[in-house]
């Protein structure tokens, strides 16, 4: 693969790296294109197919598991399945602009481990789990066991912090927005370290 950079936001859900990644998505400068990730899960509320997610049957995420075309992909819940195509990468790099990814730690740190040399990898850390527990209530788009599982699964993905690049707090917002968007404006101005 070559082409641009890829950039990867991940964190335990509701420590606000969605909101960065939109955040940074509206900086022109950095020349950044959402990576639409593929999903089993059903759709949530007026989430859009190839907007939000790729939706995709189980049957249809195994087979393409099976046939290679995925970049990275796991198994987040049982028969809950969320994965990068390796077309939605091509697709961005061949419109001449760097990748950002909303994604899993897991999916995030394969990423990082298949491309080292031109992958910035951030942690975003929420202030605390309990602070995590009432963002995750507030969204109101989940039941208690949804959020309860979310929780648990919270401080698992924390212990990964220390293997991205960059860990980002989010205490304050504004403050977590003005450090990723210089993060990431510095990482896309180095010269690419990739083999040729």
């Amino acid at each position: 693969m070559e082409g641009g950079k890829l950039i990867v936001f991940s964190a335990p859900s509701g420590s606000g790296k969605t909101t960065i990644v939109r955040h940074l998505l509206l900086q022109e400068h950095l020349n950044l294109e959402f990576s639409v990730s593929a999903t089993s899960r059903e759709r949530r509320g007026a989430e859009k197919d190839g907007k939000d997610y790729y939706f995709m049957s189980i049957d249809e995420f195994k087979k393409n598991i099976k046939n290679g075309a995925f970049l990275e992909w796991e198994e987040v819940y049982r028969d809950i399945f969320y994965g990068t195509l390796k077309t939605e990468v091509h697709r961005i790099w061949a419109m001449g602009k760097n990748v950002i990814f909303d994604i899993d730690v897991v999916g995030g740190l394969r990423i990082k481990k298949k491309y080292p040399d031109v992958t910035l990898a951030v942690f975003v850390k929420p202030p605390s789990v309990e602070e995590l527990k009432i963002r995750l209530k507030k969204r109101k788009t989940e039941s208690d066991e949804k959020i309860n599982m979310r929780i648990a699964k919270a401080s698992i993905e924390m212990a990964t912090a220390p293997q991205f690049d960059y860990i980002i707090e989010n205490n304050d917002l504004l403050t977590a927005l003005k450090e990723s968007e210089e993060l990431v404006a510095r990482f896309i101005s180095e010269p690419s370290k990739e083999k040729e």
